[in-house]
């Protein structure tokens, strides 16, 4: 089986590339080990979140945002500091400035709409808030792309099909070689069975990689795990199906592709475990509000300016010092019905359903459906009406009892204590007062501030959670094309990558911080540019 092109993974990077190359009267062969009904990938449970710099939703929400505040923004938290980082850095460049020029209109063009009230998911890296969530979030973004590689004839899609060597020619990649695997009926992310019923072996002018990243595999994910991170930890739950193990990495390296800071990555530590998994270890991350109480293993609150929806990576730094794989949140039913959302499409079936009156129901009484839904069920909630009774179940979900009521009651009430008068010195409380400055928070995202130990706002809440695996920002090195190089910094002939295996262009474009939603962006634009790239020369 021949092709012009051939992709390898059917993610949303591979589906946009796949798109391009056959906008341009391209033949490609789209080649992904998971079943038929997994096809998407990771973006089909995603938030649909997209960063996009002086968008007129920002101006409708009073926003002042410039291509300039951006790049000021992405080269502060990037921290680009290696001499590999110059195509990384380029990357960043070239999308920073697409975001702010013709992304938005580029994604009308697909069809993809968006959400009015733009969030603020990462607020300590974000100047402004630019988290624009897609209207049918996950499934929206990749709706555009699985159309249009479904419906060319340029395009086939094989299934069930693992990729386990690329083939060379003279140091040329001209194809893939691999195993094809039973059928399975298995539902979307579920583990699929292994067993091999066949070889296969396709020929192509170039083959891109776009596979996805290392968060399925742990034990990967604590082999790379940076020193500047503290200490892996034992216990973590994942926010990405087993299958996202990074195989292809290993084979486009012995292809001759060079595979650029490992070491980077971006973990969640406000994960939950599912009540309800999909696969296995499966985590939901929430997004919280900025009141929320957040406590270390043994009840220390933690310093400033670490405060709920901040700083992830900060927060998983302070975290790994404390000895311990889990920390808390302690809140109320006021603060759970107006400031947590869950990530992912399945936990906003609002936004997933396209579904305006149920979006409203956001802003009136009651938390959505899936936050009660876990605060009944999720092992890692508790629920009292006293204080003492809250600590007691905390300590209750831990192999011993880390947390003193007595300690507890001093930092709750200490806390308390700040909103008597509108001079405190509580930094939690200020934030959260400068937080309702912005009215998309005002309206949909954070409460007014109050004692935790109001009864009227009660009952009292607590939250165990856990690290979440979620995105390598390192992968393949590339320019940008998205032609893969090998350690000299030559381009390996006829290998391309994008989205997460590429870092999300050039090999990891975030450097060391990611803002926030980029990278559904960041697998969109790496997968135009690779698609565009091939399309201009496999004539």
């Amino acid at each position: 089986m021949n092709a012009d092109v051939i992709v390898v993974g059917a993610g949303l990077s591979g589906l946009v590339a796949t798109a391009e190359l056959a906008a341009a009267g391209r033949s490609v062969l789209l080649v992904e080990q998971e079943p038929e009904q997994s096809l998407g990938g990771q973006a089909f449970w995603s938030f649909g979140g997209l960063f996009l710099v002086d968008s007129p939703e920002q101006r409708r929400m009073g926003i002042r945002d410039s291509y300039e505040l951006a790049w000021q923004d992405w080269l502060g938290n990037a921290g680009f500091d290696r001499a590999e980082d110059e195509w990384p850095r380029r990357w960043a460049e070239a999308y920073v400035g697409w975001a702010a020029g013709e992304k938005r209109a580029w994604l009308r063009a697909q069809g993809i709409k968006l959400f009015p009230i733009v969030g603020w998911a990462e607020r300590a890296n974000n100047s402004v808030p630019r988290f624009h969530i897609t209207w049918g979030t996950g499934p929206g973004v990749l709706e555009p792309f699985i159309a249009a590689a479904s419906m060319s004839d340029r395009v086939r899609i094989v299934h069930r099909h693992r990729v386990d060597s690329l083939i060379t020619d003279g140091g040329v990649v001209t194809g893939v070689a691999g195993r094809v695997l039973e059928p399975s009926e298995v539902a979307r992310g579920q583990a699929s069975s292994r067993r091999e019923a066949g070889d296969f072996e396709f020929t192509a002018q170039a083959v891109i990689v776009t596979s996805g990243g290392i968060g399925g595999d742990h034990d990967l994910v604590r082999r790379h795990w940076p020193s500047r991170l503290g200490t892996p930890p034992e216990h973590m739950i994942s926010g990405v199906p087993a299958h996202v193990d990074g195989r292809m990495l290993g084979i486009a390296a012995e292809a001759g592709g060079a595979v650029i800071n490992p070491d980077r990555m971006w973990h969640y530590v406000e994960g939950i475990q599912n009540w309800d998994p999909i696969w296995e270890r499966h985590g939901i991350r929430i997004l919280p509000g900025p009141s929320s109480l957040w406590l270390d293993a043994r009840g220390h609150r933690l310093p400033a300016p670490l405060f709920p929806g901040l700083d992830t990576l900060g927060t998983l730094a302070h975290l790994r010092t404390t000895g311990h794989d889990h920390s808390w949140f302690v809140l109320d039913q006021r603060i759970i019905e107006k400031e947590f959302a869950l990530s992912g499409s399945e936990q906003n079936p609002d936004l997933t359903g396209r579904s305006v009156r149920q979006v409203l129901g956001r802003i009136r009484a009651g938390a959505p459906a899936p936050v009660e839904a876990f605060k009944r069920n999720g092992a890692d909630f508790v629920v009292a009406d006293d204080l003492d009774e809250l600590v007691k179940g905390m300590n209750a979900l831990t192999p011993e009892p880390l947390l003193d009521p007595a300690d507890i009651r001093r930092t709750v009430e200490a806390r308390d204590r700040e909103l008597d008068n509108g001079f405190g010195k509580d930094l939690q409380v200020a934030a959260i007062r400068n937080f309702r400055n912005y009215r998309g928070d005002r309206l949909m995202r954070t409460v007014a501030p109050h004692r935790l130990l109001d009864r009227a706002a009660g009952p009292l809440i607590a939250v165990r959670l856990h690290v979440l695996t979620r995105k390598s920002l390192g992968g393949l090195h590339t320019d940008l094309d998205g032609r893969v190089l090998n350690a000299d910094g030559q381009p390996v002939p006829g290998l391309y990558a994008a989205g997460e295996a590429a870092g999300f262009g050039g090999g990891g474009m975030h450097g060391y911080r990611a803002l926030e939603g980029t990278f559904l962006g960041g697998c969109l634009f790496s997968g135009r540019q690779a698609g565009r790239a091939l399309a201009a020369l496999t004539k």
